[in-house]
């Protein structure tokens, strides 16, 4: 097997697993329907093809929280572009400053199809709504020959460097993965993100399993994530003694 791991990183994320009428709820960490639609889409598969939706949607899913991000809500307005009549005040829940590792396993010409279609995307991905786009590149490497769980183990820690600053080094982070075949875990959780169809007129959507672990924080050896910035640094020494 291989696996495709992502950057999912930008100022607003969200990812709705149950969002319904006004209220547009997002999850602590991104779905694997939204994972899967941001590669449908940089591949190009329209939102009715259902065939070649499906072998998307069939990868293994994983993802692993470097940065949780904060929950904000905004209020949304809209009116109708003929009569002006106003449409109904929506509540809108986004993820603000959070990052994350993303992780998909399956074949390497599949996924190295998608890892090539990230790079040159014929639609422009977004995190979980078209008004939130990335600000870093998503496509983060392509690994043959490895599993999922390995690859969300050792992919360095993404967090930026002003959370690393404020809240230390943590021991572990937490990943949220689907199960392997071989596993039969006592306790996991269910999530209705499973895509089966995005086609807007009969978007559908089943419940999948998902297991939560812990991994050892995977900083680069010799890395100094913690080191103060100071603002005057870059100036001539001249200058730098005058703010003394």
């Amino acid at each position: 097997m291989s696996v495709l791991a992502l950057r999912l990183a930008g100022p607003l994320q969200s990812w709705g697993a149950s969002s319904r009428f006004t209220l547009r709820a997002t999850e602590s960490a991104p779905t694997k329907s939204g994972v899967i639609g941001l590669l449908a889409a940089a591949a190009g598969v329209e939102r009715g093809d259902d065939a070649r939706l499906a072998p998307l949607a069939a990868l293994r899913f994983g993802v692993r929280i470097d940065q949780p991000g904060t929950r904000i809500r905004d209020f949304h307005t809209a009116h109708h572009a003929v009569t002006g009549a106003s449409m109904p005040l929506t509540e809108r829940y986004y993820l603000a400053d959070a990052v994350f590792v993303a992780a998909v396993e399956g074949g390497h010409e599949l996924l190295g199809g998608l890892y090539e279609a990230l790079r040159n995307p014929v639609y422009a991905p977004f995190l979980g709504r078209r008004s939130c786009p990335p600000s870093q590149p998503v496509e983060l490497g392509l690994y043959e020959d490895t599993r999922l769980e390995d690859v969300l183990a050792r992919v360095p820690w993404q967090a930026s460097g002003w959370y690393r600053r404020r809240t230390g080094m943590p021991e572990t982070l937490t990943v949220l993965r689907e199960l392997a075949p071989e596993e039969s875990p006592q306790t996991a959780d269910v999530l209705r993100d499973q895509p089966v169809s995005f086609d807007a007129a009969h978007r559908r959507h089943v419940l999948r399993t998902v297991v939560t672990d812990r991994v050892p924080l995977p900083v680069p050896a010799g890395a100094a994530p913690l080191d103060r910035h100071d603002p005057f640094e870059a100036l001539p020494p001249a200058l730098e003694d005058e703010h003394i």
